[in-house]
């Protein structure tokens, strides 16, 4: 039994961490100065909170990240193509 909620308790702390990597991840991409590498970062810090939101079943956070990573990615591969 104890084993049991200290199990549950681990895995609650893997999902807190994650979440705090996903808000250090996004909060940090703000700080570049080159617009593509901050929607890069932005854009890991996206997949982060997507995973995040599924473990904790949060279906808005889910979606908005997907939406977000959605738009940072048509910007990325437009600049991408607009250097070649």
């Amino acid at each position: 039994m104890i084993s049991y909620f200290l199990l549950r308790e681990l895995k609650m702390n893997y999902i807190e961490i994650l979440g705090y990597a996903a808000m250090l991840t996004v909060s940090c991409s703000f700080l570049l100065k080159d617009v593509t590498k901050l929607r890069f970062v932005n854009t890991i810090g996206c997949i982060l909170f997507m995973i995040y939101g599924l473990l904790l079943k949060s279906y808005p956070v889910v979606g908005l990240n997907i939406f977000v990573a959605c738009i940072n990615s048509y910007y990325i591969f437009k600049e991408l193509k607009a250097k070649k």
